[in-house]
Parts: C-alpha cells; structure tokens; sequence
C-alpha cells in the first residue's frame, strides 16, 4: 500500500517521528486493552458470547496467546478469527524493497535482503511503505493443502537461473512466512497432512522456518490460529500431540444458549429488509418455529450431532419462509405479507443438503422425512407454549363436529375467515397473540393452531396438490 503523505517515506523520518516497533503480540495487547479501557465493543455483530467466549479470546490476547478455535460448523469461528484484525494498528511502516515477500519490520528485518539494505545504506535512502491491517491476514482450508502453499519450496525456476540451491534467493515461501508481522490462520486444523503439522509445531516453537533442509532460521512474527470440530480434532491420530500442546489457548465455541439469542442471529445473518415495496410482517411465533427447528434438529437422534447444525441453517430457512410469504404478497397483492405454516413446506429446498444423517439412528429415513419430523417437533414445542390447555381442547372439539378447512401458502388470507365462522371465540381463549384487523395475521394464527393441533395428534391432515386439509 501506497504511503499517505503524513506518513514518513524514509527510514530516517520514521525514527524522527517516534515509531516503536512491536511485536504482533504486544500490538494486539495494546490495542485491547486501549479498547477495553475505552469500553469499545469489541466483536460487533457477534451475539450471544459475551459471558462465555469473548472472555476467554480477550484473555488468550492479552496473554500473547496463538488460539484454536473448538467448535461445530456454524459456530463463528471464522468470523471470530478475521475480526482480530480489528485489533492489529491501522498502518505499520515496512522496507520497500522490490520483489521481496515479507513485510519487513524496518528496524528488525529477517531476510539477506533486508540485512543488507539496513547495513549499508543511509537512513534517509532507506524507503519505507506501509501496510494495512486489513491485509495483514491471510487462512487456508486444511483438505487439500501442500506443505509449500502454507511454509515454503524451493523454487525450480530460480535455480534454473541460476541461483544456488544454498542461496536464500532460491526459496519460495509460503502464506505464513509472508505473513510475517501477520496473522495466520488455518481451518480444519485435523485435515492437514501429518507433515505439514511438524512443520506448523516448529513454527510455534521455534518461530523459524525449515524448507527441504535449507539451514535457515527466521525469526517470524506471527500469530497463528486455527479452528476445529471437537470429533474430529479430538479422535486420535488426527492432531500430532506436540502441535496440540503449543497452541496457547483453546476457544470453545457453542451455539445459542436460548432460543431468543437464536433469533436475533437468524435475523442478523439472514440480511433481509422485510420493508420495501412488498413488505412483510413475521410474527413472533413463526420466528420461534424456525428456530425452534434447528434447536430440534441439533437434538434429533436422526442427524449425526458430530457434524452439528449451523447457524446457516437457520438463517437460510428464515430467508426461505420469508421470501414464500413476499412471493404470495406480490401475486396476490397482500401488504404486508405474513409467513404461514404452509409456507414451510419450501423448506426442504433451503435445508436438504445442511443436515448429515446419523447412519445408524436414521433406520433408512430419507433427508426430508427427517426434516419433516424435525418441523413437526418444532411446531408442537411452539405451540404447547402459546395454547393453554382449555382453549386448545375447546378448539379441538370444534374439529370434532366435523369442521373441515383447507390451507395453502397461496390461499389469499380472506379465505381463512370464510372458513373459521364458528373458531375466534374460542380462538380468544387459547391464543396468546393479538391478531388484529389483518386479514394475513389471522391467516398466519389460523394455521399455527391447525399445524399444533395436528402435531399433538388432536386432528388429521391431508397434502394434495400443494394445498393440506385439515380435519378429524
């Protein structure tokens, strides 16, 4: 990155104005610290760590920690690593010396290069540029990952030159080495070869760099991170112990500890505007239900609990039932439109593929006759909680005198009441929700209820041709 004229260009001025140089380490105390006293927040948009994980991350930072991240998919582990750089400073001044690949600490270079140039050459003709903190980050994917993308090869063109093969000019380093006064971080620690963890266990012990038996010892500064599913990284065999006994700190991650958290990630990740043109009103129990579904399915005895459920899930199910209401609104020209039981039948499009199946516990179920099941689990949670038991049995009998209604998630909202003459009474009653004046609330509540009362095997349903029909 190009200097700011504010920013010294040589190396004299650099000292002239005071610069330090720091370690990643001592940066990032610093920096959290100021933030701490400050009283910043200091993970925006992460909900529900708080009280369990941020301490523990603010804990391993200020103790000049490298971390590993334990935890289910979904579980922001990710965006948990990449947010660190928010405590890197904003620029950090390096030697620009042309083509090399390590951002130089100006005052502690590492390479021949960077040796040289300092003890040869006049401070005020020793360029210096500078470097962003967002480009201070780099992480890799463990499957697939060779020892030379992540440390380093000899590199056959150079020889090829000419360049002798004891030469430093000769190696080609990896995403680590250039991220030298950087963090690194690598995902699925457990998936690396074997080789590739000795070399990460020398890094975090040594902080040098071993490269086909070149002798050479680069003091690296650098943060390393990684992050792990709790199987896999705990099975044996996975993770070589001496590398599992240098990380400094090991991060538990969790998934929402209350349904309520839950929400309010569905709705932050799922990024949608419910206003607009064609605006949409979700009820709060429609809400529930979706989360309330991944609650159900994280449980279930038919999904493999190794792999877990991630929030995506949730968040990719909520847009699903979202954008079903607003595609009804728009044909039938409702404003606003309000999901519906029935509108997750689209579910299966959103879900099929995010849930791994427990080979053992599914007995041949198909994907979405587990999902169906989840779904209704999740509904009958919902419901008990909303419905107390008088209004629900005075409702039931209602169906028990032979009252038939049909539903369907392009069924306009007005037919719901054509079809309920003889319900609201005893709707009052039961249901805990103020239905209002509009017509798509009500349709909204009439299905809940239909759905609850089936889920508790209180009436019967029939699906054909994408409408159901409730009856006894």
């Amino acid at each position: 990155m190009t200097a700011s004229p504010a920013r010294p260009t040589h190396l004299q001025a650099l000292r002239a104005s005071g610069w330090t140089s720091k370690t990643v380490q001592h940066e990032l105390r610093d920096n959290l610290l100021a933030a701490l006293k400050r009283g910043d927040e200091l993970f925006p948009g992460i909900v529900g760590y708080e009280n369990t994980v941020i301490p523990e991350i603010n804990i391993a930072l200020l103790a000049g920690h490298d971390m590993l991240f334990l935890g289910e998919k979904g579980q922001a582990k990710s965006r948990l690593m990449r947010s660190l750089v928010r405590f890197l400073d904003e620029f950090i001044p390096y030697l620009d010396i042309p083509g090399s690949p390590v951002h130089e600490d100006p005052e502690k270079p590492i390479t021949r290069a960077g040796k040289e140039l300092l003890a040869h050459t006049a401070p005020e003709n020793i360029p210096i540029a500078w470097w962003h903190r967002q480009d201070r980050y780099a992480e890799r994917l463990a499957p697939g990952t060779k020892f030379a993308d992540i440390i380093g090869e000899i590199d056959p063109a150079k020889l090829a030159a000419g360049t002798s093969m004891s030469a430093e000019d000769a190696l080609h380093f990896g995403l680590i080495p250039r991220m030298h006064r950087g963090i690194f971080a690598m995902n699925e620690v457990p998936e690396l070869d074997e080789l590739i963890q000795v070399g990460l266990f020398n890094i975090l012990e040594e902080r040098d760099v071993q490269i086909r038996g070149y002798p050479i010892q680069f003091d690296l500064d650098v943060m390393i991170l990684f992050s792990a599913n709790p199987t896999t990284y705990n099975r044996s065999g996975k993770v070589i112990p001496q590398l599992k006994d240098r990380i400094g700190s090991l991060i538990q991650t969790h998934y929402p500890l209350d349904r309520g958290l839950g929400i309010q990630i569905t709705e932050q990740e799922a990024q949608l505007d419910l206003g607009g043109e064609f605006p949409v009103l979700v009820p709060l129990f429609m809400k529930e239900i979706i989360e309330q579904i991944s609650i159900a399915a994280r449980k279930s005895k038919y999904v493999d609990h190794a792999s877990g459920v991630s929030a995506r899930f949730s968040a990719a199910n909520y847009r699903t039932m979202v954008v079903s209401a607003r595609h009804r609104g728009v044909v039938l020209g409702e404003k606003p439109a309000v999901p519906r039981i029935s509108d997750l039948g689209h579910l299966p499009t959103s879900s099929l593929g995010k849930l791994e199946l427990d080979l053992m516990g599914s007995h041949q179920m198909s994907e979405k006759q587990v999902l169906e099941a989840i779904v209704a689990d999740a509904i009958q949670v919902v419901f008990e909680e909303y419905v107390d038991r008088h209004g629900l049995e005075e409702i039931a009998s209602i169906f028990g005198k032979g009252v038939r209604i049909e539903v369907g998630d392009m069924l306009p909202s007005a037919e719901y009441a054509k079809r309920l003459q003889r319900v609201p009474q005893a709707w009052n009653k039961a249901f805990e929700v103020n239905v209002g004046e509009s017509d798509a609330m009500r349709a909204s509540c009439v299905e809940f209820v239909l759905a609850g009362l089936y889920a508790s095997d209180r009436i019967s349903r029939l699906s054909k041709h994408g409408r159901i029909t409730y009856e006894t």
